[in-house]
């Protein structure tokens, strides 16, 4: 009976076309399957007790699923458990929580797997995640019981999972037993730690284990025998490296000077108890969890740190715990089921009330309002949304007597450790009074990060294992050896993030047309809904350029995010990881013991492209901001791969890694707004080298090849570079290194530094003496005696200044100066072709050329008279010059 009721149901499955008719199978199969189980004990043929069903449900099939839309829905239903698990792709992850909304859990899991989305846009796997509702949850209440069930139904719904996950043998798909597949083959299922599952990654991984599936202990990551975030602390770290960045652009070193903090949750929990040890230095003023409310109006730092630390060793610990003799005068901790709380004179005086009490609620208010350096959220809730919304749109219907809006916070930075802490709408609304703020995904990205680095970790080291090079107990120990260095490979993750958003923030007023118009390509592309992710519609994007403003850092970090996951797709399906050059940073993605030991097993790793694709993905991104591959797609009409390409010629070329290096290391040493002014100077050269390579014959985007052929010739023209510079330009490099060395950088850098704006026609000099087999001395004298004599240096600074109003400014100007400089390097062909190389020649030339040489010169002469330049006496003045070109040929 039982399985013609589950044939009868995947039948009926096949034609779903509505929402409404899941909803109605679901509830058929719920009275037949409560019925079953009163009257029947189920075995499926294979033999074992079958206490459940499990569809997986293709999104494609039923068109009004809402948005974001799953690529896959899988559903286990039984009469102790339901759930649901969603991904976005074929090789996604995201963890698995207890949901204690039976009638909604789907809606929330769905919010949830959107989120995660946008998070693991640094990782290798897409957004996924998965929830569970308990029906039978003991009577009694009884913790130890309610666990128990708790854990029944978690491993019931794993089963559930794999019962209709394919398997891998090496490279061969083993599809389930017994099972009706119509979908492809599907064999990557992966799971982790979510809310009220934190524990459970073990259970997991046997349960993984039992079926014989190809994961292993990869499937569930931070079990025992993995990475263990509360005690790396990992999530915490990287949502601070997000704050010491705010602080920093702030002139604040946290890591050294007092700051105070008020903080949601308390020192049992992994991301508040983790991020308030993470500075000797944090002056916690209060705190508040779903029990307590602590306040410290005035900490002495350095004593309530290591109580912080005392608390958060012990087994588990509340704010009661705190030692009062260490609370500061007029503070205390404070039931939050008390009527009232009595306001001492100190924490009046701090939160400048002049009422002598407030009930619970309305106290933490006024804590998540108050004058304090940080708030930080390591907890469960949303507290903070827009004025323009109602508590009914937050959907957080525990906390609407606590929560605020954004534009009444009145702390310098938020660090989101927590998820959801503040609505979208809140975040923009706190940023755009001038508060900082990133968004959850970007903060606390790091065990999302931690957790892929594990899972594709161990899948390499099974492999290893299967092999015969490796047994179990040294797998484990080099795992456990790794510890460190994986962490610092995840936190680097964060810190570039976090940068990037500050280099796209200091570029979105005068660059606003260009993130318009890249919001614009995304919605066409059906990458991005504007409406969902709360971004400003084309009225008021015009209405913020006209004000002078551009976007905030919570929506220049859902950008970011949204690039990558375009990024990511389009690389994915292109030769990228295939690249000879490219394929190397499947490599740099693992730690050095790995890279030392394993290097050829990486090559046959399972997801090597997915991992390739990722890696130059973060690369270009994080470097070059969110809309910088399809800018150089529209100017030049490359692919993603090309652009892809070209980026790492020019950036191997230029030896970019390096200077970045050297700009981060002054971390606190250097002010952040000229390390920014330094990181945009090599962002420009980079941006115009790409754009330089892109315009050449496409079999030149050979990376070995290209960086070979063009490296040495750069470093020769940069390091001889002051000497074919005019006097003016001289002194205006002399005059920009000495404030970059004035700033903090050694002087022998700064000068690197500032020599950068006039290495753009280093490629076009260093090609041409590769072509005419001449020294890059001969070509660069004729180049730039060429410039000074016509104006032409004169002529570029016009086109550089010309101003950009939308995308067509943008593409014109960039038209303008493309064709500049392919004139100017025409004209420095046609004197080396003349047999010359200095000074005479180019005299020789000019001579040669008089008659059609003096129209552009006088032109240019008599242009440099005028007030302002403008695009038309620019296109004539770059026209007169191809018209010389021609007459000269």
């Amino acid at each position: 009976a039982f399985d013609l009721i589950r044939r009868a149901i995947l039948r009926a499955l096949e034609s779903v076309r509505s929402l409404d008719q899941v909803r109605i199978l679901r509830a058929f199969a719920e009275v037949i399957l409560a019925t079953l189980r009163t009257n029947y004990y189920c075995v499926d043929p294979a033999g074992s007790a079958l206490e459940f069903l499990s569809f997986k449900l293709d999104s494609s099939q039923v068109p009004d699923l809402p948005k974001p839309r799953p690529f896959r829905e899988i559903w286990v239903f039984s009469s102790r458990v339901e759930g649901i698990h969603l991904r976005m792709g074929k090789v996604a992850r995201g963890g698995l929580r207890w949901s204690d909304r039976k009638e909604d859990f789907r809606t929330e899991v769905l919010g949830l797997m959107k989120a995660q989305n946008v998070k693991n846009t640094m990782i290798v796997p897409l957004g996924a995640k998965g929830g569970f509702v308990v029906k039978q949850l003991p009577d009694s209440g009884d913790r130890a019981a309610v666990m128990e069930e708790v854990v029944y139904c978690y491993k019931l719904f794993i089963n559930g999972l794999l019962y209709i996950t394919d398997n891998l043998d090496d490279e061969n798909i083993l599809p389930p037993a017994n099972v009706v597949r119509r979908d492809e083959d599907d064999p990557y299922l992966v799971v982790a730690a979510d809310k009220g599952t934190a524990t459970f990654s073990d259970t997991a991984n046997g349960v993984a284990q039992e079926h014989g599936f190809w994961l292993g202990d990869a499937f569930a990551s931070g079990g025992s025998v993995g990475y263990d975030h509360k005690g790396m602390g990992i999530t915490a770290k990287g949502a601070w490296e997000s704050v010491k960045r705010h602080f920093r652009e702030l002139g604040t070193d946290i890591q050294s000077q007092d700051f105070t903090v008020v903080g949601i949750g308390d020192m049992a929990g992994d991301v508040f108890g983790n991020g308030m040890l993470l500075s000797k230095h944090i002056r916690l003023q209060a705190a508040f969890n779903h029990l307590h409310i602590f306040l410290d109006p005035d900490p002495d730092a350095g004593r309530s740190f290591e109580e912080r630390r005392r608390l958060f060793d012990l087994p588990r610990s509340s704010w009661e715990d705190y030692d009062a003799g260490l609370i500061s005068k007029g503070g205390g901790v404070y039931s939050r089921q008390a009527k009232t709380i009595e306001l001492s004179e100190e924490v009046k005086a701090w939160l400048g009330l002049e009422v002598d009490q407030l009930s619970p609620a309305e106290l933490i208010q006024e804590l998540l309002k108050a004058p304090v350096d940080l708030l930080w959220n390591g907890g469960i809730g949303t507290y903070v949304k827009a004025g323009s919304e109602s508590h009914a749109d937050v959907g957080d219907l525990a906390n609407n007597p606590l929560r605020v809006n954004g534009g009444e916070l009145r702390c310098k930075v938020v660090g989101e450790g927590g998820n959801l802490g503040l609505t979208q709408l809140g975040r923009i609304e706190y940023a755009m009074a001038g508060g900082r703020i990133n968004t959850d995904f970007i903060d606390n990205s790091a065990g999302v990060d931690c957790s892929d680095h594990e899972v594709n970790i161990k899948i390499l080291l099974n492999q290893v294992m299967q092999q015969g090079e490796l047994d179990e107990k040294a797998r484990n120990a080099l795992l456990a050896e790794m510890t460190d260095e994986v962490a610092d490979l995840v936190l680097r993750s964060n810190y570039l993030q976090t940068q990037a958003i500050s280099m796209m923030e200091k570029l979105t007023g005068p660059r606003l047309g260009a993130k318009a118009h890249f919001i614009a390509m995304l919605e066409n592309d059906g990458v991005l809904d504007r409406e969902l992710e709360f971004l400003p519609d084309d009225d008021e994007l015009k209405e913020r350029r006209n004000r002078g403003l551009g976007l905030s850092r919570p929506e220049l970090s859902v950008l970011l995010s949204y690039s990558k996951i375009e990024l990511y797709q389009q690389l994915l399906s292109s030769d990228v990881p295939e690249d000879p050059y490219l394929s190397n940073e499947l490599i740099g993605y693992f730690p050095k013991p790995l890279q030392q030991r394993y290097t050829e097993q990486m090559g046959q790793h399972r997801l090597k492209r997915e991992i390739i694709a990722t890696m130059v993905t973060n690369s270009m991104v994080n470097r070059m901001g969110a809309s910088f591959t399809l800018r150089m797609h529209e100017d030049t009409g490359a692919s993603p791969a090309q652009v892809a390409k070209a980026y790492t010629i020019a950036r191997e070329v230029f030896n970019a890694r390096e200077l970045w290096s050297v700009i981060e290391s002054t971390d606190n040493r250097v002010a952040a707004e000229l390390q920014t002014r330094t990181l945009l100077m090599v962002w420009n050269l980079l941006r115009q080298a790409t754009r330089w390579l892109l315009n050449q014959p496409a079999h030149s985007l050979d990376i070995q090849q290209q960086v070979g052929r063009l490296t040495a010739g750069v470093l020769e023209l940069q390091h001889h570079l002051p000497e074919w510079l005019t006097a003016d330009e001289r002194a205006l490099l002399d005059q920009t290194a000495a404030e970059l060395a004035a700033g903090g950088f050694k002087p022998e850098f700064a000068t690197r530094l500032a020599g950068l704006q006039w290495l753009v026609s280093a490629l076009d000099i260093v090609d041409e003496a590769t072509r005419r087999d001449l020294q890059v001395r001969q070509v660069a004298n004729v180049y730039y005696q060429l410039g000074e004599r016509m104006n032409l240096k004169w002529l570029r600074q016009q086109v550089e200044s010309l101003p950009v109003d939308g995308q067509w400014h943008a593409h014109a100007r960039g038209n303008l100066r493309d064709e500049l400089y392919s004139q100017h390097r025409a004209l420095t062909g046609q004197v080396l072709a003349g047999g010359g190389h200095d000074q005479d020649a180019v005299d020789a030339w000019l001579e040669r050329h008089r008659q059609e040489a003096s129209r552009p010169i006088e032109m240019l002469s008599d242009m440099r008279s005028l007030p302002n330049m403008d695009y038309a006496t620019v296109s004539v003045a770059v026209r007169g010059l191809e018209q010389l070109v021609l007459a000269t040929s």
